[in-house]
């Protein structure tokens, strides 16, 4: 297989920290491609899926108070790496379109509503700046594009090439907040222990400049604002977890000057970033999921919650580990062990009746003894994403699987019906348990089902081009996890894809 590479070409998969044999993996998956999941039911409440009542949203938010007290380690981990181009394409449109004056819904809504924009101070003293005029008087003279120039050009706010963390999102009388101080914010509300607030950003490498500075800004801000003190680290997506892109017959794409083309394998590539995070407890939540601090009660209260389900599971798990291998359990322990492993983790496999003592009991340490997460999941409202479900595993049994469209065969009717007709969503909504009983961190890749990547048509200077999606973050990259789905309200769950998005009441200061 090497045979097709040339000298240089190892010179590359070197630099980049990359073998030879997971070159030659890639190359395979592109010609057997992914086989696709079996599934058994969309996870629904009663079925995968837990409701909290409200005195066990009590003992849940007392169990995760008194563990932040004890002195264990709580991160925030926040992909921050994409660029907010994507939020503007339709403004980007209007600049590329050969009529001057707003035109569709979109174009309409955003000049209409301006002046409620975070950001429209900041994008005012530039078009004063760089057009000798405010935005009001372009207004009124229709220099529409004019405006939206100033916002995405670099000699303007430059959003159409700044990542989404910096963006102005949310107004406040003390400034307006980007979403990295609003998850700064959410920090210290609920993921302090011992007066240290510690969040982690994956940012791309263009980026991180920026990210530094406004950190180098606010930090000292919030943390006398919350009483808090921070540590705010940063990481990058690694090479060596890019993918090779390939032609549509399979061989090596090359770039114009001879090298291979190699492309970010998509966000499964942070769970190398993750595993490198030295914490017992991770929260992981994307970017631009956050909402002004009228409304942010909420999502701390069931942050608290999820992470009480998921330290009483633990804690749980961790019991019933120390007994398995101690070797000191009867008949009615193995049964107890059993019960927990089906109803708790949702962890069932048929065949379970025929193992011997021995197969059982190593059986139920497996499935005990790795990363446990607990997942809020919220009713679906036609959001394009993923899905909560119950899935087969390699091993046979069904367990609670997050899958993507891109995940499931179909031409299946009864699959498609089931992702179609589901009643909840992911909205990134996890908390992670990284650590084992004996509190030595899982190594996580090892937990990740390989066969659960995808591949997608891209181009690159007019060139059609097969790329290589690693197993999802919280899809196949946390497959062998022990996984919890809780329901969370959908007040939690506030994206922004668009900026008109912004323009929500959820948005608004």
């Amino acid at each position: 297989m090497i045979e097709m590479f040339e000298p240089k070409d190892l010179a590359q998969f070197a630099q980049m920290g990359i073998s030879e044999q997971q070159v030659e993996n890639q190359l395979n998956q592109f010609k057997k491609g992914f086989p696709y999941l079996r599934l058994e039911a969309a996870a629904s409440v009663g079925h995968g899926i837990t409701v909290v009542g409200q005195e066990e949203k009590r003992r849940y938010a007392e169990c995760w108070e008194r563990y932040k007290n004890e002195g264990h380690t709580v991160m925030k981990f926040v992909p921050a790496s994409g660029a907010a181009s994507r939020m503007f394409k339709n403004l980007f449109a209007f600049l590329d379109a050969t009529y001057e004056e707003p035109t569709t819904d979109f174009e309409k809504c955003f000049f209409e509503h301006i002046r409620e924009f975070a950001f429209r101070e900041e994008l005012c003293a530039k078009c004063r700046k760089n057009e000798g005029k405010n935005i009001r008087t372009l207004l009124s003279e229709r220099k529409y594009k004019a405006i939206v120039r100033n916002l995405l050009g670099s000699n303007g706010l430059d959003y159409g090439q700044l990542p989404k963390g910096l963006l102005l999102f949310h107004n406040y009388e003390d400034g307006p907040r980007t979403p990295m101080e609003e998850h700064l914010v959410e920090a210290a509300l609920y993921a302090a222990s011992g007066g240290k607030a510690r969040v982690h950003f994956t940012v791309s490498h263009d980026h991180l400049p920026l990210f530094r500075q406004k950190v180098e800004e606010k930090q000292s801000y919030y943390a006398k604002k919350f009483g808090v003190e921070y540590d705010i680290t940063f990481s990058e997506q690694k090479p060596s977890t890019d993918t090779l892109a390939v032609n549509p017959d399979n061989t090596p794409f090359r770039n114009d000057d001879g090298t291979l083309l190699f492309r970010p394998g998509g966000h499964g590539a942070l769970i190398q970033n993750l595993n490198d995070i030295d914490a017992d407890i991770v929260f992981v939540k994307n970017i631009d999921n956050v909402v002004p601090d009228r409304l942010k009660k909420p999502t701390v209260d069931y942050k608290n919650i999820l992470a009480g389900i998921l330290v009483e599971k633990q804690q749980k798990a961790f019991e019933y580990l120390r007994v398995l291998d101690s070797g000191a359990y009867n008949h009615d322990k193995i049964e107890e062990i059993i019960r927990f492993v089906q109803r708790d983790l949702c962890c069932r496999w048929s065949e379970i009746k025929q193992l011997e003592d021995a197969e059982l009991v190593e059986y139920l340490r497996g499935k005990l003894h790795r990363p446990m997460r607990v997942c809020g999941v919220v009713k679906n409202v036609g959001e394009p994403g993923g899905g909560p479900f119950l899935a087969y595993d390699q091993d046979g049994t069904v367990s609670p699987q997050i899958l993507e469209s891109s995940q499931i065969d179909k031409s299946n009717a009864e699959y498609m019906r089931m992702f179609t007709e589901g009643t909840h969503f992911n909205p990134v909504d996890l908390v992670c348990a990284l650590k084992d009983y004996q509190g030595h961190p899982f190594h996580l890749p090892d937990f990740v089902d390989a066969t659960t990547g995808f591949i997608s048509s891209k181009s690159k200077n007019g060139r059609e081009l097969k790329a290589l999606e690693l197993p999802g973050l919280w899809n196949g990259a946390m497959s062998n996890w022990s996984t919890i789905f809780v329901e969370v309200p959908l007040s939690t769950f506030n994206p922004v894809k668009t900026v008109n998005d912004l323009l929500r009441d959820q948005h608004q200061g």
